[in-house]
């Protein structure tokens, strides 16, 4: 009689960093690699569905729409869920663009509640891409926020730096022992 497989609880990974990053190839390479699935960033829907970008009033309901989304992919992952962004990136926009978070969003933003927080470098060539994008001087700027909140809420983070294959290397050196 063999015994059976017994999984445990899916593990969110955050996956987090500035336009043009990597993010998105970074966590359906990852979740190839585990065989389980992976949220795609709503914002790129959003923009798709619009043809517009965000105004100030668009950024909970689009928080909120990324994390029923994760919400919804855990029932299909296995082991681990690679969620492209999460509410704390919509709430530093927030403040890049409008000099202000929504308090919906802020709530919202305060439940980080991940296994692992993944930063991808901005050290890539930034490439544009419709209406999402804005430039390399933005990515830059959002890249050190982001770094600097985590740093002041003492969220633990990895920064991946380098080509894909350096980043899906260390991020399952990172995630072996889990």
């Amino acid at each position: 009689m063999s015994a059976a497989v017994v999984e445990g609880p899916v593990r969110r990974v955050a996956v987090l960093g500035a336009e043009s990053s990597g993010k998105s190839t970074l966590c359906e390479a990852l979740a190839r690699h585990y065989g389980t699935v992976w949220v795609p960033e709503y914002l790129r829907e959003f923009v798709d569905t619009h043809g517009r970008v965000p105004f100030e009033r668009d950024q909970y309901p689009i928080a909120l729409a990324q994390r029923a989304r994760e919400d919804e992919a855990a029932a299909q992952a296995r082991r681990f869920l690679f969620c492209d962004t999460t509410p704390l990136m919509t709430a530093l926009y927030s403040r890049q663009y409008w000099g202000r978070v929504d308090p919906q969003l802020a709530e919202l933003d305060r439940r980080h509640d991940y296994a692992w927080t993944l930063v991808t470098a901005p050290d890539g060539p930034w490439e544009p891409d419709g209406l999402q994008r804005e430039s390399e001087a933005v990515r830059q700027q959002v890249h050190a926020m982001l770094v600097e909140t985590l740093a002041r809420r003492q969220i633990a983070y990895v920064l991946l730096e380098g080509d894909l294959e350096q980043r899906l290397r260390r991020v399952q050196a990172l995630l072996a022992s889990a």
